[in-house]
């Protein structure tokens, strides 16, 4: 995402905005619940609803939400950390990308960007940093007694300028990441000895974050050179019982983290951040990180027909609200939590389309924005935080994209996010301005920019 603010209708004529900027100061719940039955009422997709299509090449029209702590509280720690003196990591080799983390990872706003955009990216300059100082170790990871203080030392950095102090918890992030673990190999020397380095240079040198994660040219590459290492011990292939294959799998993984950074050290820092924030997008749009809270409320009022559908759509509404209060999701993620809250709900004996009933759409499976209770959903694609000192922390966000949450039927189970009919676009589009994420981490005041635009079109 640019640092200047994308426009907000296509490039189809010629546009006139004049923002006016109202700041306020609020302070309320997040936890509103949704009131379907009095709002909007969607219309259905065509296609299959469970195959939506992936259009990265459309153009976004994205609106940034503005977040912002109180006016007295300053957006960044600019504070100088003290470091442990014994780590050997290159941090000024991989500067703008801690910045970036650190961004990424705003103190209370860690929580609900974590699955999406703080972790993935605390992970890649994990991965990049040490690939980095490889050029002048020789060596892909770090011994244990070097892993903890340089870990220590990473985190000091990143709140240094603003980050969440507790990243070790949000994103389950230990001293031996940063370690060899079980992979047989750290050496640079004999890595390059090993494995065919040119032809894993060149089938991830690049990448489409969004072709990779269907054709797998990249991960196939990752796969075989982190097989090829893994197997410079006999020690597992000598072992014999059940404990073979999980024992080799945490092997075969730990070596893929190695291959990561040999690759994060053949490429510069930018570069290596898009490929390795491209592998993460892969797995993160195909699994809902919603945890889902009992559904008997639900099932009694819309189980076994539904006799009062007031009461049933109330009943999805409070259920819901339970979501909302957890994390930001992508759109393709939504569709994942959609389908698979459908088919509990089927389990609970709950057959007709409830989705339709109660107007629920995809953004009402992910965190509500503000006192006007409308969800926000991310980009399927890989995508940061941008920081404005004077506005604030700001991300792509689409607010106003009602794509209606698909029914799955009681045989269909969720497709694959490589083969699509429906299209939700990889950068969510939004036509009108919306009040910043509310955090319920921390009591914040939110600075809240009101735009009122007037488009001519030429």
């Amino acid at each position: 995402m640019s640092e200047g603010v994308s426009p907000l209708y296509p490039s189809g004529g010629m546009v006139l905005l004049e923002v006016f900027l109202l700041f306020l100061c609020f302070h309320g719940s997040l936890s509103s619940p949704l009131n379907h039955l009095g709002g909007y009422r969607l219309t259905g997709s065509k296609g299959n609803p469970l195959l939506p299509e992936i259009s990265p090449a459309a153009t976004p029209q994205p609106f940034l939400p503005i977040l912002a702590p109180s006016p007295l509280v300053p957006f960044t720690n600019t504070t100088i950390p003290k470091l442990s003196g014994i780590c050997m990591l290159n941090f000024t080799a991989v500067e703008s990308l801690m910045s970036m983390t650190s961004i990424d990872c705003f103190a209370d706003f860690a929580p609900l960007l974590a699955h999406v955009i703080c972790c993935p990216q605390l992970l890649a300059t994990l991965v990049i940093l040490i690939g980095q100082s490889s050029k002048d170790t020789g060596m892909l990871a770090l011994n244990a007694t070097l892993a903890k203080p340089c870990l220590s030392d990473i985190e000091k950095v990143l709140a240094g300028q603003g980050a969440s102090d507790s990243l070790r918890q949000i994103c389950s992030i230990h001293s031996s990441n940063l370690t060899a673990a079980s992979c047989p190999v750290k050496d640079v020397d004999e890595f390059e000895s090993t494995v065919d380095s040119s032809k894993l240079l060149d089938a991830c040198e690049k990448i489409d974050p969004v072709k990779e994660c269907c054709d797998q040219v990249c991960q196939n590459a990752i796969s075989e050179a982190a097989n090829i290492i893994a197997q410079k011990t006999s020690t597992l292939l000598s072992m014999d019982g059940p404990h073979v294959l999980p024992e080799y799998s945490t092997r075969i993984n730990d070596c893929k983290v190695i291959v990561l950074r040999w690759l994060a050290s053949k490429l510069d820092p930018s570069g290596a951040k898009e490929v390795l924030r491209g592998l993460t997008n892969c797995n993160v749009n195909n699994v809902c990180p919603l945890v889902f809270p009992n559904k008997r409320h639900v099932a009694k009022s819309c189980g076994n027909g539904i006799r009062n559908e007031t009461a049933c759509c109330n009943s999805m509404d409070s259920y819901l609200s339970h979501l909302q209060k957890q994390t930001l999701v992508t759109n393709l993620q939504a569709l994942d939590c959609a389908t698979s809250l459908g088919i509990k709900l089927q389990k609970s004996n709950i057959t007709r389309n409830v989705y339709n009933l109660c107007h629920i759409s995809l953004k009402d499976f992910s965190l509500q924005v503000g006192n006007q209770v409308s969800g926000c959903l991310l980009p399927s694609s890989p995508s940061d935080a941008t920081l404005d000192k004077s506005t604030g922390i700001s991300f792509i966000c689409d607010l106003n994209d009602n794509i209606p949450a698909p029914w799955p039927s009681m045989t269909q189970l969720p497709a694959s996010s490589c083969n699509k009919t429906v299209r939700i676009p990889a950068l969510p589009a939004a036509t009108s301005g919306h009040i910043g994420v509310y955090s319920e981490y921390a009591m914040l005041f939110l600075h809240v920019a009101l735009a009122v635009v007037f488009m001519a079109i030429l």
